[in-house]
């Protein structure tokens, strides 16, 4: 099981890590190492969100996650995306901007690093739509009650969360966006472009996650009819036609995968550059990462892990709260990528080990109740 799910991701890394030692050395063989670490670390809780989402989806389109959205991951988010932030906010074509990338590495690293707040303002804004829908819902498994229970009821409000997200967005416009630090340790202002990349994030959730729910809603409507209809088969000796909206409502989870793996990219691709500028080597390392966190999802997918841990969700999704505002916080101050990624990996070990006190607490109660009823326990927390 473990060789079959991870076997890509070996096979990359040793491809990976020998095509490092040919192009830059031993020098290049520990780069492209400490950014496969980083990557991994910083995108934890990206594999567990995924696969709370991958889960809904059958064999076919897991296998298409793991084929072209690997490509999308690994060539469009970790090598084309760098190029197309650099065409873009130098006005350059694609050409100069990947030659830019190889032949003047320390200008291709201003220009992304000055193109920062416009990339944490989508991403932040993205993420935070996710963690806000998330904490606004009512769920029957609680894992920080104390937090999740009034905000349940405040969710009940129509369009709260895009509010609040709106809120949040024109406050950091008119505090760390005024200020927003740029290469060489200047600092502009970049109230305008925070507010249109923002928005645009804003605008990019709703699009495709309101599609996403739109198709799944209408795949469990289907399934239901069909069910309907095979109980009127059984009776009638009919033949039940196929459910037809199953491959669009799974293209579009599979669009909205795609879109919430490269926010998460963009920490690391923009943290990648305190390791190296040079994009080859950047390439590789995030690469081996991406891969990783991909056979990760299907994983815990294929292990039923979200089902027998049942708070590993709330706690990437915490993490992704986190991981929303520290973006949006490096529009003016930087943060380190270790602080980054320890504070997604430390919610989701908390969570982790809140499942297991809950699993205990479960079988233990199962153990003195004569009539074999569960009862929910609460993570203690």
């Amino acid at each position: 099981m473990l060789l079959k799910t991870f076997g890509w991701s070996f096979a990359v890394t040793a491809l990976g890590l020998v095509a490092a030692v040919f192009y830059g050395g031993w020098t290049g063989f520990g780069v492209v190492a400490i950014l496969s670490i980083l990557e991994i670390s910083v995108s934890f809780d990206n594999a567990v969100v995924n696969a709370g989402i991958l889960k809904k989806m059958n064999a076919f389109w897991q296998k298409i996650f793991l084929t072209i959205g690997v490509l999308i991951a690994v060539f469009g988010m970790r090598l084309v995306f760098p190029v197309v932030i650099v065409a873009i906010s130098a006005k350059l074509g694609p050409i100069e901007a990947v030659k830019l990338a190889f032949n003047d590495k320390e200008q291709y690293q201003q220009l992304v690093t000055d193109a920062h707040p416009s990339i944490a303002a989508f991403g932040g804004m993205f993420l935070l739509m996710i963690f806000l829908d998330f904490i606004f819902e009512d769920r029957d498994i609680k894992w920080l009650g104390w937090i999740e229970r009034p905000l349940a009821k405040l969710g009940k409000v129509d369009m709260l969360s895009v509010c609040i997200a709106l809120i949040v967005l024109m406050v950091t416009a008119m505090t760390f966006a005024t200020n927003a630090h740029q290469h060489g340790g200047a600092h502009v202002d970049k109230a305008q472009t925070v507010l249109i990349s923002g928005i645009a994030g804003l605008i990019t959730y709703l699009v495709v996650g309101g599609l996403s729910s739109y198709f799944e809603n209408k795949l469990e409507e289907e399934e239901e009819r069909e069910h309907e209809q095979e109980e009127e088969a059984k009776r009638t000796g009919k033949k039940v036609p196929a459910v037809v909206m199953a491959g669009k409502a799974a293209f579009f989870m599979f669009l909205y995968l795609e879109v919430l793996d490269a926010s998460f990219s963009f920490d690391g691709v923009i943290g990648a550059f305190a390791i190296t500028n040079d994009i080859v080597l950047m390439a590789l390392g995030l690469g081996i990462g991406a891969m990783y966190v991909r056979s990760l999802t299907v994983y815990l997918v294929r292990q039923g892990t979200l089902d027998d841990y049942v708070y590993l969700e709330h706690g990437a999704h915490y993490a992704i709260g986190a991981l929303a505002a520290i973006l949006l916080v490096t529009i003016q101050y930087e943060i380190h990528e270790v602080i980054t990624g320890s504070v997604g990996v430390l919610l989701i070990a908390w969570s982790f080990f809140s499942s297991v006190r809950r699993n205990r607490a479960l079988a233990a109660a199962e153990g003195k109740d004569s009539a074999g009823e569960k009862t929910e326990v609460s993570s203690g927390v």
